[in-house]
């Protein structure tokens, strides 16, 4: 097994707590940190503008994806040539379609070839992928987020799809593939060995880095002796 300084895949940092972000930032292995407004709304973040000027200004260094919130598309071009104004770092959010299911595809390709960075969001079927990677070739530097984890909740594979969604972002050198909302570290390995470029991982699944390579007889111990000790704290007897 790979250790993590040995990874080809970009570890993103996902989340909304600027304590946690900052202490992140501490690392070499975190290549950048995204952001969305359900993780926003969850930290208690109430000023969206002030928060961001707030994270750039400690971390200006490292790519930061911001999104936008309007549905509709004129205010969300507005709103992304804002946030794209705040740092060179920054690369702004756009969900694949708006609420109606309606494609942000054209918008997509005008930003993108107006010099915009982007982040395509919550993308899943390859049709969106191929789609999106049509809309951003030969436009700005662009990540695309797949939403593995959320595809594997359905019992659904995501790997082999990740995969096919390598391939189609060769038609776009300038765009790179995010496997988001992986759900458990090895997706992380999973990611790496199938050549996605960036991996979005929350907080709580970066905290269990430390078990990379660990012994598994040391686990399996480790594992007996917490039910022990749980069983006699909670006084359980028969």
């Amino acid at each position: 097994m790979k250790s993590v300084e040995q990874l080809t895949v970009k570890i993103f940092a996902d989340g909304a707590d600027l304590a946690g972000m900052l202490e992140l930032y501490k690392q070499p292995f975190i290549k950048g940190f995204t952001t969305n407004p359900t993780l926003m709304r969850k930290a208690g973040i109430k000023d969206y503008k002030g928060f961001a000027r707030e994270v750039l200004q400690a971390i200006p260094d490292r790519p930061i994806s911001f999104e936008v919130f309007s549905d509709e598309f004129a205010e969300m071009e507005r709103q992304a040539r804002e946030i794209a104004g705040w740092g060179e770092n920054v690369y702004v959010k756009i969900p694949v379609t708006n609420t109606r299911g309606e494609t942000a595809a054209p918008l997509v390709k005008q930003l993108s070839h107006a010099g915009v960075k982007l982040n395509v969001t919550a993308l899943m079927p390859l049709a969106q992928v191929r789609e999106v990677v049509d809309a951003v070739a030969g436009g700005a530097p662009s990540c695309i987020s797949v939403f593995a984890g959320r595809m594997a909740d359905t019992g659904a594979d995501p790997v082999p799809h990740m995969a096919a969604a390598v391939k189609l972002l060769r038609a776009a050198p300038a765009a790179e593939l995010i496997w988001a909302s992986p759900r458990e570290l090895l997706n992380i390995f999973q990611a790496d060995e199938i050549g996605c470029h960036i991996i979005t991982v929350t907080h709580d699944i970066l905290k269990k880095l430390s078990l990379v390579g660990r012994d598994l007889h040391d686990y399996s111990l480790d594992t007996v002796k917490m039910f022990h000790t749980d069983a006699a704290a909670a006084g359980f007897a028969l």
